[in-house]
């Protein structure tokens, strides 16, 4: 089983609870970055926190707000971090299998709680594909300049 790191902002926090106990109950071993509360607060200090422990290494991370939106713009502005907006299975296979995204981003006002669990599934048992693709994501870091 793998280490998931996981966030929101207060209109993620219920998708989270409930992401966070169904990971656990699979095996996972879950790190939950806050908040603990539905307290109205901001997502961006979430996603920096998830980008510095995915950067670290050793972990996928979920983070959840309630459109995936502004988390997923939030968490891209570090470099190294492909975060990943998802809305369906598909794009959560393409997301690992192509982009070799290591966030996925959900929007709990967007999806329900069975196709977020769904897609979380098959983000975490979906590997890197590489070869062309990694071709791809090396032409993307040449024009980051951050």
């Amino acid at each position: 089983m793998q280490t998931i790191v996981i966030a929101s902002d207060h209109g993620g926090f219920q998708l989270k609870t409930f992401l966070k106990d169904k990971l656990a109950a699979a095996g996972h071993t879950v790190e939950d970055l806050g908040p603990d509360c539905t307290a109205s607060c901001d997502y961006p200090p979430f996603a920096q926190k998830m980008a510095q422990r995915v950067l670290a290494g050793g972990c996928l991370g979920i983070l959840i707000c309630g459109t995936g939106l502004g988390m997923a713009i939030a968490a891209n502005r570090y470099h190294g971090i492909r975060a990943a907006l998802c809305t369906n299975e598909f794009m959560a296979r393409m997301a690992r299998e192509h982009n070799d995204a290591n966030i996925l981003c959900l929007g709990e006002r967007v999806v329900g709680q069975g196709l977020a669990w769904s897609m979380v599934q098959v983000f975490l048992s979906t590997n890197f594909a590489g070869e062309r693709h990694q071709r791809r994501l090396d032409l993307i870091e040449l024009f980051d300049r951050r």
